[in-house]
């Protein structure tokens, strides 16, 4: 989570001094990395995952389930135990992995040691690779801790002891929170320094308030007597009782709640600028369907949420917006900044055809001194917006060894802003004096409890990123409607019953089924008895189509409808073949033996029945928690249902409990699927 420095933090009175400062010499090395790279062309696909994992520990005698706060001991060893390891102890086609801090203390993040290339062998070792760094990971706890991918803590922030060892919300100094301890954040500088800095930048504690679920017994209007209402230790005390914590919601005053969550999170290599611009574009209405699919995250601080995911939840969590900014007071120039700085993407970037400027039909602020000196040195409209609307945003951690730096060496400046932009997809230049490329991020899904499914949805990404590029595919809607999908994406049973805008026709002008713009084969294709040759390998580096010379261009309204999700992945109407549809045909072009496209296949399956009869973790989590013996029926997870919850879901994942409404009848954990080498 954004660059970590041993230094000295700015408060952010100290901070804002130096703003300007940071935003100037950003922009000046992002300009020194574009001369540098922007002509870069023909990298090949890299990829990778990002894991995230939090550790619990199980207190058996009192029935509580625990978030344990050892990170920074449970990281020392595993580096250790890394630096240890050579490539021999790991598994065929695997590196050593990494393991990295999160903002959590109770949370390990995981990347494979290497990119994943194109290959199908490594396309079927992503399974076999989250394995084994949770095998890794949980051999190096103590024996009543396991590491759950799982999004997010039940109990976080209720009442009682929820993390070990307990500690008190009174000495909450960064967050001043009412709920959690200063002890759940990392305690790197730049973790309660960026607390601090956003609820000082901010003028007040973030405030969250999901919508409680109404059960048969949940008192109405609902008032949280769990709220210390007359706490009096620090002066945003009163803001609960003054009208942050809303009735019939779940309030939540810090921002541990949101960026204590578990996600999984994708990056691709692109050939050059331009191709990661087209893939972040189309990635972006796929974005709120993925959050529905993936939805896990139903309860909150000891209640059930009418709601399935954590976006709105991350989005609060971070919201330094100043109430000028959320037009709650007048300012002088009227500047108003409709989103917080963690949220759906704003604009669309890529300079093609295609992308048309009614499809930007959302209100973007951007800072036009530094736009006009993005244009002035060469860059595109549609970039320089897309830039100078990153750097609206203050930097809220600065640390004081780093505010003079090289900017023809250092992007140091410029990621200060740019990561601390949490958005749905997010484009990023290659860093300085580096082989790595242009690369796009998706960032929208949740976590899920297996290995199994979180491989999955990492295979079907970077199928369907390869079938965008492959076929020219076509996802534009507006931008308003994709803000639209991200709120019904976070609806309970959303995947199931709500409805999403998305393209009614997604091949190019002229086609009626998807159909390959092939790039140069250079040795990886091989000749397929009486049809087109195929391709060996997942590829970068296909061609755009270019503008025919004429084009039908109706209303903009016209080019999208609503669809439920099932149709959204398999398709409506002959111009429309679904997410599967478009995936598969892009499998038949790739080389692969039956034992490879039999696996592919198990991960498409499981994409596939989450539209019908397996249901989202969110779900799950929900009947589990509403069947339990002890529960009241009042909307209350409970200590003892969370115990219960947390051990089921270690079952799950081991393949001890069976679950046919959520897994395949025949999961079951495993090291993975190993494609031939000679596949590759």
């Amino acid at each position: 989570m954004g660059l970590l420095y041993l230094g000295t933090p700015l408060t952010w009175d100290e901070a804002k001094q130096y703003a300007d400062h940071v935003r100037e010499h950003g922009i000046m090395q992002f300009l020194n990395t574009w001369d540098r790279v922007k002509n870069r062309c023909g990298d090949e696909l890299l990829w990778g995952d990002e894991v995230e994992y939090m550790v619990v520990t199980f207190d058996a005698e009192e029935k509580n389930a625990k978030l344990s706060l050892r990170q920074t001991e449970i990281l020392a060893k595993l580096s250790q135990v890394v630096d240890d390891l050579t490539d021999d102890d790991t598994p065929a086609l695997m590196t050593v992995p990494t393991f990295h801090p999160e903002y959590g203390r109770y949370m390990l993040e995981s990347t494979p040691g290497s990119p994943y290339t194109g290959s199908i062998p490594d396309l079927l070792s992503v399974e076999t690779n989250m394995h084994y760094r949770r095998t890794l990971a949980r051999r190096h706890l103590k024996a009543n801790e396991i590491p759950f991918t799982f999004t997010s803590f039940p109990r976080l922030g209720t009442r009682g002891v929820f993390t070990e060892p307990h500690f008190s919300s009174d000495d909450a100094k960064s967050s001043h929170s009412l709920f959690l301890p200063e002890e759940i954040t990392n305690p790197h500088a730049r973790f309660p320094t960026l607390t601090a800095n956003i609820r000082s930048r901010r003028g007040s504690k973030v405030a969250i308030n999901l919508p409680i679920f109404i059960d048969d017994r949940t008192p109405r209007p609902f008032v949280d007597p769990t709220i210390p209402w007359q706490r009096s230790i620090y002066p945003e005390d009163s803001e609960a009782k003054d009208g942050a914590a809303l009735i019939d919601h779940i309030y939540m005053d810090a921002m541990g709640f949101g960026m204590g969550c578990c996600c999984l999170q994708l990056t691709f290599q692109s050939c050059n600028v331009d191709e990661a611009r087209r893939m972040y574009d189309a990635l972006i209405p796929v974005g709120p369907i993925m959050l529905a699919l993936t939805a896990a995250s139903p309860a909150w601080r000891g209640y059930l949420a009418d709601v399935d995911c954590r976006w709105n939840v991350i989005a609060g969590s971070v919201d330094d917006r100043t109430p000028e900014e959320r037009g709650l007071k007048p300012s002088k120039d009227n500047y108003i900044i409709p989103k917080s700085r963690y949220d759906s993407v704003d604009l669309y970037i890529a300079n093609d055809w295609t992308n048309k400027p009614e499809y930007n039909d959302a209100p973007v602020p951007y800072n036009e001194g530094i736009f006009e000196r993005l244009r002035n040195h060469g860059l595109d409209e549609m970039l320089a917006k897309h830039i100078a609307h990153l750097f609206i945003r203050d930097p809220v951690v600065i640390f004081s060894e780093t505010i003079n730096q090289d900017d023809t060496t250092s992007n140091d400046h410029f990621e200060n802003i740019q990561s601390t932009n949490w958005q749905t997809l997010r484009f990023k230049p290659p860093p300085p004096n580096s082989s790595i490329g242009w690369r796009v991020e998706f960032r929208s899904m949740e976590v899920q409890m297996t290995d199994f499914e979180n491989a999955a949805f990492a295979v079907f990404i970077v199928l369907l990123s390869r079938a965008i590029l492959a076929f020219n595919l076509n996802f534009y809607i507006p931008i308003s409607k994709v803000d639209e999908n991200m709120a019904r994406a976070q609806r309970r049973d959303a995947a199931r019953s709500g409805k999403f805008y998305f393209r009614k026709n997604v091949l190019p002008p002229g086609h009626t089924t998807p159909t390959s713009s092939s790039p140069s084969c250079s040795g990886t294709c091989s000749p397929a008895e009486g049809g087109p040759v195929k391709e060996k390998l997942l590829r970068n580096c296909f061609p755009p189509i270019p503008r025919p010379s004429y084009v039908e261009d109706g209303p903009i309204d016209d080019e999208y409808e609503e669809m439920t999700v099932e149709e959204i992945f398999t398709g409506k109407a002959s111009k429309f073949p679904g997410l599967l549809g478009v995936v598969e045909a892009y499998i038949d072009t790739l080389d692969v033996d039956e034992g490879d496209k039999l696996q592919i296949s198990k991960y498409l399956d499981l994409v596939r029945r989450l539209l019908g009869s397996l249901q989202t973790p969110a779900t799950w989590i929900r009947n589990f928690v509403r069947s339990h013996p002890s529960y009241n029926r009042d909307s209350v997870v409970s200590q003892e249902i969370n115990y219960d919850l947390m051990i089921a879901v270690d079952e799950i994942e081991r393949g001890v409990r069976r679950v046919p409404e959520l897994l395949p009848e025949d999961y079951m954990p495993t090291n993975g699927y190993h494609s031939k080498p000679h596949s590759r």
